[in-house]
């Protein structure tokens, strides 16, 4: 991620003699070393999620022909999937039909890998673009809220309350809390549906508290850590002493310094997101891709469980890029460093 430099005031940190020209310089090398650093990551998953096919125990196409299938049956199939093709032929194959979106065919459903993708994927997205929003603005809201009322060592009770109750939430695994959430209000209460999205927002409710929860402790911290370490700053104390209203104190100086590394750690923090979904969706039978992931693993449906770890993977990578870019845009020393 981008290595920032120390906290400025609201002022362009551009130093003013910088041409547009070298700040366009700058721009284009930040650009390459992202794209770079995509194709890199995207190479190594392509290769990893081959790899782990080739690994796993077990003959796909006897999993396909039955356990009663003659073996002239199972070598057709294997024939007719390529597996009886040497491994780098094999991968060759693999990699020329990903470069013209072709991810397959499922062994079981023989339903086109892509199609499933397609059904599913606007489920995970929705539940991940909600659980991203509540992380994001309750942790900004938390975090700054807290550092401005604990600065200078004050209410240390509250600090104190803070770390504990934030270590507890921060500590306790989504599968666990997915099923104290269903046992209190889907069970217990009966306010809330257990399971799938078919009755609307209400729907999120449980899936997205179940996802936020921990994200949302380890965020709060850091964004208060981050908020106190502002506050801090000589300009910061310079602006406190010119009684600024509180609205421009807290919007136009300190939260531009703390949005920075609050976005850093967002993406940092995606990969766990998603792989936290994978379980959850599982456990409220929402019907998004981490579910049919599960489930193509338990079957052996390769074909599947390839598709939909590349098409993760690539949504991982692509935001990661995504906050990078809006980094250097809420702060351009971000970039000027970088390069």
């Amino acid at each position: 991620m981008t290595q920032l430099l120390p906290a400025a005031g609201p002022e362009d940190p551009v130093t003013p003699g910088r041409s547009r020209r070298g700040t366009g310089a700058a721009w284009a090398m930040f650009v390459l070393r992202r794209l770079v650093s995509m194709a890199v990551t995207l190479v190594i998953l392509v290769i990893a999620t081959f790899a782990m096919v080739q690994l796993i125990p077990g003959d796909p196409a006897r999993r396909i022909a039955g356990q009663e299938a003659s073996a002239e049956t199972v070598r057709e199939i294997r024939t007719r999937l390529g597996l009886d093709r040497p491994v780098p032929e094999q991968f060759q194959a693999y990699v020329a039909n990903l470069l013209q979106g072709d991810l397959g065919r499922s062994f079981v459903s023989n339903q086109p890998v892509g199609e499933l993708i397609g059904q599913r994927v606007g489920a995970s997205a929705s539940l991940a673009g909600v659980c991203v929003i509540i992380v994001l603005v309750i942790s900004l809201g938390a975090g700054i809220g807290l550092a401005s009322l604990t600065y200078g060592h004050r209410r240390p009770w509250l600090e104190s309350a803070f770390q504990w109750t934030s270590s507890l939430m921060g500590s306790v695994p989504s599968f666990l809390s997915a099923t104290l959430l269903i046992f209190v209000f889907a069970v217990t209460l009966r306010a809330l549906p257990v399971s799938g999205d078919n009755q609307g927002l209400v729907s999120y409710v449980l899936p997205c508290a179940a996802l936020s929860i921990a994200p949302i402790a380890f965020l709060t911290r850091v964004v208060r850590l981050e908020a106190l370490d502002v506050l801090a700053q000589d300009y910061m104390r310079t602006a406190r002493g010119k009684r600024l209203v509180p609205r421009t104190f807290y919007l136009r100086h300190l939260l531009p310094n703390v949005l920075t590394t609050s976005l850093t750690v967002s993406g940092m923090m995606l990969a766990g997101l998603i792989g936290g979904a994978v379980v959850v969706e599982n456990v409220f039978a929402w019907p998004g891709l981490g579910s049919a992931l599960v489930k193509g693993v338990i079957v052996k449906d390769y074909p599947v469980v390839q598709g939909i770890t590349i098409v993760l993977g690539v949504a991982v990578v692509t935001i990661n890029a995504i906050v990078d870019v809006v980094l250097g845009l809420v702060d351009r020393r971000s970039v000027v460093t970088d390069s």
